[in-house]
């Protein structure tokens, strides 16, 4: 675990981010996790803070189901994908990172802000998946008060062992100091949200821990993206307000050498977006088509589990 404690000082974690080494561990994950939409329709309690919801006579279940399986098929050309049954009871769960993230050998289990996600975390055969098939020890901070909603409100550097870490209702500063410190990060800046918006990785992913993908507009502070910049330099790259609302910084490197995003989130990108990803950072884009499962309020990142 991490000796270290979160900080709001952008230099003062910058200054420690540019002394770490790429050797935290690695990069990508070497499998990932799906919860498929079973009873995909629109949950109002994750509404009321989540702008990015559609109105309920546009959720699709079917079409979401038929997309969701063609996004393990897609993802599998690349690592191995599981898929866990989805729940009626449980609308949202298609997007397990929330509730559930790894670090290599342990399971960590996430306290979500509203009742209809907390019933996710109670699941039996996701938690005995990893606890007695993988052997991994779980760490579990779904029943203590402090909302923290995992990789969507923090985002990883996993070569580095940094983190990036909005505030917003769905994680408080207690959580983020509790996430930062069952990851065994480094460094972790905390830093508010913009007014609206929910979780950072809706603003910024960070691709195979050497890229960012950023909306400077997503965050209260503008230190944070020049921080950023200060860090990832020419590989930083900041995104229109286009490109983010068709959710082009929810989007994951699963493997060194490509990005995956929503096929939305694709064709948003600037020529000047996709010249930065491809030609200077040296990543293929891959998209999916997720118009249905979009309605949710989330995108491909979202949907994907990382097994490290």
């Amino acid at each position: 675990m991490s000796g270290t404690q979160p900080t709001r000082d952008c230099q003062a974690f910058l200054r420690a981010a540019r002394d770490t080494a790429p050797d935290f561990g690695p990069a990508t994950a070497r499998a990932a996790f799906l919860v498929t939409p079973e009873g995909f329709v629109r949950a109002e309690q994750s509404a009321s803070d989540n702008r990015y919801m559609a109105d309920a006579p546009d959720f699709d279940a079917g079409a979401a189901l038929a997309e969701h399986r063609a996004l393990q098929r897609a993802l599998s050309s690349e690592l191995p994908v599981i898929a866990f049954a989805g729940d009626p009871a449980t609308p949202d769960a298609v997007f397990p990172n929330n509730v559930f993230a790894t670090a290599p050998g342990r399971l960590i289990v996430g306290r979500m802000r509203h009742e209809v996600r907390q019933r996710e975390a109670a699941r039996g055969d996701i938690r005995g998946f990893f606890r007695d098939t993988l052997g991994y020890r779980e760490h579990d901070l779904s029943a203590q008060p402090h909302p923290c909603e995992l990789t969507g409100a923090l985002v990883i550097d996993r070569a580095r062992g940094l983190g990036f870490c909005g505030l917003s209702e769905r994680c408080d500063e207690a959580g983020a100091t509790l996430m930062h410190q069952v990851f065994g990060l480094r460094a972790t800046l905390i830093f508010d949200l913009a007014p609206g918006e929910y979780h950072t990785n809706v603003v910024l992913a960070v691709l195979a821990g050497r890229a960012a993908l950023f909306s400077p507009a997503g965050f209260a502070d503008p230190r944070v993206p020049a921080i950023l910049t200060g860090l990832y330099g020419a590989l930083a790259v900041p995104l229109s307000a286009d490109e983010q609302a068709a959710f082009a910084a929810n989007a994951i490197a699963l493997r060194p050498d490509s990005v995956w995003m929503s096929r939305r989130a694709a064709e948003a990108l600037s020529a000047a977006t996709r010249q930065h990803l491809e030609k200077t950072a040296g990543f293929t884009v891959r998209e999916v088509p997720l118009a249905a499962i979009e309605a949710g309020g989330g995108s491909l990142r979202c949907c994907v589990g990382e097994i490290f």
